[in-house]
């Protein structure tokens, strides 16, 4: 079944359900305000009944009287004595009506209590309304009396209603149906132009273009289809690009791995000769040794990358000290520093800070070994400062710095502002891109300002505890 079929006949069902509801529910409350309207209107013709029937208690002509009464009225009555003995009965030719022929002990203390109120008992399941009255001051033997009516004569006006009621729902489901199936048909048509346009998407036209001038919500939904094609085609554009760039980084890899392997190959194959003397020997096994770490750190950072694109916990937030991470830098790199001739000043104060203690350790290493490794003479600091609310760490150096070209990019995956001399010191290409990924997941940043020849400053921020 099309999708306008089943709008139809849901359009068409939901109404005639409304409307046959509707109906029903009219002709119900119809019914119970009629009844009620009944009630009241017995309430008040039993009371002026009852003050007649008192009045013609010494009539001799009593029994023609009530007739009558009964008559005029359109009431069965009965009267009944100080016992609730059925004295008589006026049925106004209604073979239907049987009165009781003793009241009930219960109507009779009931009508007491209400001296000249009529009592008019509720009973749904009774074919009758029936009311009650006890009759004022009588001296005749009558001391009650019973007035009775057909809730049929109650209910006679609703068959007229009634058969309005259902000419009209007729009327409506006929207006119903016609305006249903053209409903159907105005709201079906923009989807079949949005779902022809849509396979063609999916089919590869995304310069595909749904002309749908409305202002409702399938002209919102032709625009956002719009706008999911030109998105297609900028995707597409950038799927090209990250395949470059992931055939550029397996590349890079390659090669990264590849200079290293020949280094240590070739220091293997020179220590196979039989005449090399020991000094060459011992500098081809620590060729070979720089290059396998080189390679070790390699993998480490790499691993370290994965983990920050695929591991959600990549990062264990604590409270943890500044302190002691500087304290372990300075271990580390105070010698090298010394060979090198460079002054190594870090900041050994007490800081609390918020992160990965491990990570943050990685960072400062990763920042304070480039500094040192760029750095020929002069001056390489870690310097941090905490307030309420945050820590700034900053690494400082008077090296070579980086030129305005090249800061864009610097902490891109495997590159590199020099190659040829970034190799020779032994970089893998992806410590800045570790750094930058390890404080982004701190939800930070790495920050740098840099001047050829002036030095490099690099800084970050951590939350306080």
């Amino acid at each position: 079944m099309s999708i306008r079929s089943k709008l139809a006949w849901t359009f068409i069902l939901l109404l005639i359900f409304g409307i046959t509801s509707i109906s029903s529910y009219s002709i119900l409350f119809i019914r119970d305000y009629l009844l009620e309207e009944g009630r009241t209107e017995m309430q008040q013709d039993t009371r002026w009944l009852s003050v007649t029937v008192a009045n013609l208690a010494q009539n001799k002509q009593l029994d023609k009287h009530l007739s009558e009464a009964a008559r005029t009225s359109g009431y069965q009555l009965a009267v009944f004595d100080s016992t609730g003995q059925l004295l008589n009965a006026y049925t106004n030719n209604d073979t239907s009506f049987t009165p009781s022929q003793q009241l009930s002990a219960g109507i009779m203390e009931s009508l007491k209590a209400r001296s000249d109120l009529p009592l008019l008992p509720r009973n749904e399941n009774s074919e009758r309304l029936t009311g009650y009255i006890m009759l004022p001051d009588s001296a005749a033997p009558m001391h009650y009396l019973e007035a009775s009516q057909l809730k049929d004569q109650i209910y006679a006006p609703i068959k007229t209603i009634r058969w309005i009621i259902y000419y009209g729902m007729f009327i409506s489901i006929g207006l119903v149906v016609i305006v249903s199936v053209w409903m159907a048909r105005y709201l079906t048509k923009p989807i079949t132009q949005i779902k022809n346009a849509a396979q063609d998407i999916a089919d590869g036209d995304v310069d595909r273009d749904i002309d749908i001038n409305r202002s409702d919500e399938f002209g919102t939904l032709a625009t956002s289809l719009d706008q999911m094609a030109s998105k297609l085609r900028a995707d597409t554009e950038q799927i090209k690009q990250f395949a470059e760039k992931q055939r550029q980084f397996f590349a890079d890899i390659t090669h990264e791995i590849r200079n290293p392997l020949h280094t240590i190959s070739g220091a293997l194959e020179m220590l196979q000769l039989d005449n090399l003397d020991e000094e060459k020997k011992q500098k081809y096994i620590r060729s070979a040794e720089r290059q396998t770490d080189r390679i070790t750190r390699l993998f480490k950072d790499l691993k370290t990358l994965q983990r920050y694109d695929s591991d959600e916990y990549f990062v264990e937030m604590q409270e943890f000290d500044l302190a002691i991470i500087a304290r372990h830098v300075d271990e580390q790199y105070r010698d090298q520093a010394d060979e090198k001739g460079i002054t190594l000043n870090i900041d050994q104060g007490a800081c609390k800070a918020t992160g990965d203690p491990g990570k943050i350790e990685q960072v400062i290493d990763n920042l304070i070994s480039n500094a040192i490794k760029y750095t020929n003479e002069g001056i390489v600091s870690l310097c941090y400062s905490c307030n309420d609310e945050q820590v700034t760490v900053e690494v400082k150096d008077s090296g070579i710095g980086i030129s305005q070209e090249h800061l864009g990019r610097l902490f891109d995956r495997f590159y590199r502002t020099d190659k040829a001399r970034s190799r020779d010191k032994g970089g893998t290409g992806l410590g800045l891109a570790v750094v930058k990924s390890i404080l982004n997941a701190h939800g930070t940043n790495i920050n740098v300002e840099s001047e050829v020849g002036e030095g490099t400053r690099f800084w970050f921020t951590l939350p306080t505890s």
